[in-house]
């Protein structure tokens, strides 16, 4: 048939057209409506009534607030509602208030407040039985009263965030005199270490967040916390770094510019790290002894010598270096902070998580930069040695603040 023998439109007949924005919410209503219909008349109540309850409350922080009283705060991250029956301090049935019914509903929470004479120093286990006769419990480590947000606690944790992270990073930039007067062959080595210090630093900061996860209440999908911070910080970071940074028409990062990646990916590390310190102080599983002091100020200025490496040969103001060892020390502080005071292990997860992904973008930044600046790049056989000292560095020094 040929197109003219086709009928034609009618005058003045406009055809119509489904709107765009329909067709990409009607799966959306669609699978809105068949949810809503399999919730109120599908097989869910067949599985209610054929198998038990599945009951999953997670204690998410004990805090002992004052001397004959202690608060615990559990999260449902279970399918099912929980009803909490009973609550046991060492073994024995204990008196408790709630502040809200003892019911509760898929992703809430509550905290139960018990008055117990606690004994300080010593060590406690709080067990909750629900309606069903499940039990949950946790621990309290070492029994001593938790710290509140007022100035001398928050004095407290400013200083231990000071010891641990902002000291340690501004003496390790003392280094750039040292490797301004070194030659190209030895910078590349201290190069290749800074890589060997990040592939460390970012390890340890992955085994962090899969340990913590665990920990997270199963609704709110630990490890997927884990992906999440990983790999959506390290595609931000790249995507930023597409925006900003480039130098000349080949895309070259300045080396400042990468020295600016480093100390932001130090310092999230460092702001888990203070997390997890602020958190270990306040219930009194750490003393910040002398011994930890000086293990946290030989671990972590090794962190500084990375910072500069890449402006060895730059002339960078006093206001730069001062803002990159903030960027990269302060974040101890405020992470001990929080860790003291509001500590929870979905946020501690997702810090760790995010610190990761920055650490892996400031490598591959790094890399490409020493690419560029290292002959033979990292097959020689001094930076290969760089690169494993840099790592051995990590480790021995972390022996001074392994606990």
């Amino acid at each position: 048939m040929s197109e003219d023998a086709l009928p034609s439109a009618r005058p003045g007949h406009t055809r119509r057209t489904v709107p765009i924005w329909l067709k990409g919410m009607g799966p959306l209503l669609l699978l809105v409506v068949l949810v809503f219909l399999f919730l109120r008349f599908g097989p869910v109540g067949v599985f209610r009534q054929a198998f038990p309850p599945v009951e999953e409350l997670t204690v998410e922080r004990i805090t002992l607030p004052r001397p004959g009283q202690m608060q615990v705060r559990v999260v449902n991250g279970g399918p099912e509602p929980v009803t909490i029956a009973q609550v046991t301090v060492d073994d024995a049935a204990w008196a408790h208030a709630l502040n809200g019914g003892r019911t509760v509903g898929r992703l809430e929470s509550r905290t139960i407040t018990i008055p117990y004479p606690w004994v300080e120093g010593e060590p406690h286990t709080i067990t909750l039985l629900t309606s069903t006769g499940t039990t949950f419990s946790g621990e309290v480590a070492v029994a001593t009263q938790t710290p509140t947000a007022d100035a001398r606690y928050l004095s407290t944790f400013a200083l231990l965030g000071v010891y641990a992270g902002v000291i340690p990073v501004f003496l390790g930039l003392l280094w750039l005199p040292f490797l301004r007067g070194i030659g190209q062959r030895w910078l590349d080595f201290f190069l290749s270490l800074t890589i060997g210090l990040l592939v460390f630093l970012g390890v340890d900061a992955l085994a962090e967040a899969l340990e913590l996860a665990a920990r997270v209440p199963g609704a709110f999908q630990g490890l997927s916390l884990v992906v999440l911070g990983t790999v959506g910080t390290l595609l931000v970071l790249m995507a930023l770094g597409q925006w900003k940074g480039k130098t000349g028409a080949g895309g070259e990062r300045s080396p400042m510019y990468v020295s600016m990646l480093i100390a932001l990916g130090i310092g999230l590390h460092n702001l888990g790290e203070g997390l997890a310190i602020g958190s270990s102080y306040a219930t009194g599983e750490i003393a910040l002894g002398t011994f930890l002091v000086v293990g946290f100020l030989i671990h972590n200025t090794t962190e500084g010598l990375g910072i500069v490496a890449p402006i060895a040969h730059e002339r960078p103001s006093l206001g730069h270096l001062v803002l990159l060892g903030a960027l990269a020390g302060v974040p101890t502080v405020l992470g001990a902070w929080i860790g003291g005071f509001s500590y929870s292990p979905l946020w501690t997860t997702l810090f760790f998580a995010i610190g990761v992904g920055a650490i892996a973008q400031v490598v591959y930044e790094l890399w490409r930069l020493f690419a560029r600046r290292a002959e033979g790049g990292l097959a020689r056989p001094l930076n290969v040695a760089g690169l494993l000292c840099g790592m051995l560095v990590m480790y021995a020094t972390g022996l001074f603040v392994a606990g």
